[in-house]
């Protein structure tokens, strides 16, 4: 009999690519959302009606939950900082409280936002001190606290995993699109602008590590294998995946340009927002650089390599330049 994987926020960005790694790995796979879906591989599920997780978690009687959903988008987070607390940390909490009653092993996903980003700190060890700079780094950390207090005691284990920025497939006017496509889609905006007309402002201050959803399913799949195949062993609790390739926002801009799109940004202008007055004043503080450390996986056994930056979005945008 096949084991059965669940996982919220099946029809997001990362949710789909998690349902695939899973299915491709033999598994029976249960996803949720709210829209998108397609019973019974993809239900219903309002992840803020505490009353509907147990439910569902009863009828679907999984061996594993990956919690994916939330809202990983920080203006949206420190505009609705109460809406953000809902779903990131108290569903969380309660996913993981039905977990530890029906011994269900729970990946929680989180950030590397959980990090203060300050220059001179990465790599951030999976033990190093947090201090988010802003609400949804906070929430996605209240989050970690509240699933691990939650699986304290548990028959079975759970895992907080930290991931980056992320990019995958999205489709046309998707609004789980990744924090890239914005950028691929200023590339062509940039043609249509006229000389003399206001540039647009690409963040080159800080770093990031964009990272492949595709690979972080494929590393789901690889803890699940081994924390649900030994249960006595003192595994880390909390573990992180990332890439290795770092570029700052205008980096990938000129990456996807020049290296595939063939396409000129000279309308697209560099810029540092910590210089600029009224970046300053904005209530979302982006961090410099949180670089996880990946030596937890490492040392576990688990793959971290990952898919080429270039080479994916080569094939996403399937143009290559001659």
């Amino acid at each position: 009999m096949k084991s059965k994987v669940f996982i919220t926020g099946a029809t997001g960005l990362l949710g789909r690519e998690v349902v695939q790694a899973f299915q491709f790995a033999g598994y029976e796979v249960v996803g949720t959302g709210l829209s998108r879906i397609n019973p019974p591989s993809t239900i219903k599920l309002d992840i803020l009606d505490h009353g509907e997780i147990r439910r569902v978690l009863n009828e679907v009687k999984p061996s594993v939950v990956v919690h994916c959903a939330a809202n990983r988008f920080p203006d949206s987070c420190q505009a609705h900082p109460s809406a953000a607390i809902a779903l990131n940390v108290e569903s969380s909490r309660k996913l993981a409280i039905e977990a530890s009653k029906h011994s269900i092993f729970l990946i929680y996903i989180s950030t590397d936002y959980v990090f203060s980003g300050k220059p001179g700190e990465a790599p951030y060890a999976s033990d190093a001190a947090t201090d988010p700079p802003n609400v949804y780094g906070q929430t996605k950390r209240d989050g970690e606290v509240a699933v691990l207090e939650a699986l304290e005691g548990s028959d079975m284990p759970g895992v907080v995993l930290r991931v980056p920025l992320l990019y995958g497939h999205a489709e046309k006017d998707d609004p789980s699109k990744s924090a890239v496509h914005p950028i691929v889609e200023a590339i062509w905006k940039a043609q249509s602008i006229k000389e003399g007309d206001p540039k647009i402002k690409m963040d080159h201050y800080g770093e990031r590590y964009p990272t492949a959803t595709e690979d972080v399913g494929r590393v789901c799949v690889d803890i699940v294998k081994l924390y649900t195949k030994d249960t006595t062993r003192n595994l880390p609790k909390i573990l992180q995946f990332s890439s290795e390739d770092k570029y700052t926002k205008y980096e990938m801009c000129k990456l996807i340009a020049e290296e595939i799109l063939g396409l000129p940004i000279d309308s697209i202008e560099a810029y540092d927002p910590t210089r600029d007055e009224k970046e300053q004043k904005s209530a979302t503080v982006r961090p410099y650089d949180t670089h996880l450390d990946t030596s937890g996986l490492k040392n576990l056994g688990i793959d971290v390599s990952t898919i080429n930056f270039l080479a994916w979005w080569r094939r996403e945008l399937r143009s290559f330049r001659h």
